[in-house]
């Protein structure tokens, strides 16, 4: 019998694969993509097209605030990043996670430094 933690992660692996099939990042408009794991959120600006990752940005270095906190803070680097790039709008993908808690942190604060999705 498998366990919970494998078949959470299977069925999330299954969510992403359905989001995956519809959204593709070009190098105008990239795929912001984001990674949830029990510690650290991770980020990346993604060029489907080119198969390339135009800019990325995690949480493993600031250890100070909530993890709510932080993943507003990762919000803000990926935003400020993408637009030293000239990168203003971009594709969401939130990776098979539920849009609530960090996830929701994250993009509410990468909207609110100047992203558009």
């Amino acid at each position: 019998m498998k366990s919970i933690t494998v078949i959470k992660t299977e069925k999330r692996e299954r969510r992403h694969a359905r989001v995956r099939s519809r959204v593709k990042g070009t190098a105008l408009r990239p795929r912001l993509a984001i990674f949830r794991s029990n510690k650290f959120v991770y980020v990346q600006l993604i060029d489907d097209v080119a198969g390339v990752t135009l800019a990325s940005a995690c949480d493993i270095k600031d250890t100070k605030g909530s993890k709510l906190e932080r993943a507003a803070l990762i919000g803000n680097k990926i935003a400020a990043e993408a637009q030293t790039k000239g990168i203003t709008s971009v594709v969401f993908d939130r990776g098979g996670f539920k849009y609530t808690g960090r996830v929701r942190a994250l993009a509410d604060a990468a909207r609110a430094a100047g992203l558009a999705f």
